[in-house]
């Protein structure tokens, strides 16, 4: 008799170690709305994640160039308001895409549907709009953390 694969999927996902998921926005409640979407887990196929919140873009770039032991990616996910005020989102995700070596994905919070052709230009791998929907965001982000391929426009 084989094993339930549902069951072998969720012990391996438990026994994954946790992603690392950076959230960046200037606005405080952003950041809640995002890590209250998100849960624990994004998916039961996936692992639990850790959140890390960055209100500059300064402070995200000096974590990012601090590399994790081994010299591997401190993120599995970058999750960037598009709307933060000083320095956006969008052009945080075009400099990671073009100074990160292998740069995770990044997902990209736009203030409308009509600035999906923005995220494109950042290179952002997907893009949501505000205000946030969880389910929305909790899917894309596993879509994102399990490697798929999503296209915006």
């Amino acid at each position: 008799m084989s094993p339930d694969p549902w069951f072998e999927n969720r012990l391996w996902a438990m026994s994954e170690t946790k992603k690392q998921i950076i959230v960046y926005s200037d606005d405080s409640s952003v950041r809640a709305s995002i890590a209250s979407a998100l849960g624990r887990r994004v998916a039961a196929d996936l692992p639990e994640h850790e959140i890390h919140e960055f209100a500059t873009g300064s402070a995200l770039r000096a974590y990012i160039d601090g590399k994790s032991v081994g010299g591997a990616s401190r993120a599995d996910l970058f999750i960037l308001d598009g709307e933060a005020a000083q320095e956006g989102g969008m052009g945080i995700a075009r400099q990671l895409k073009d100074e990160v070596f292998n740069c995770p994905p990044v997902l990209v919070i736009t203030g409308r549907k009509e600035d999906a052709w923005l995220a494109a230009w950042s290179m952002a791998e997907a893009s949501v709009v505000h205000p946030i929907d969880p389910f929305t965001l909790a899917t894309t982000a596993a879509q994102l953390l399990r490697g798929t391929t999503l296209i915006s426009a």
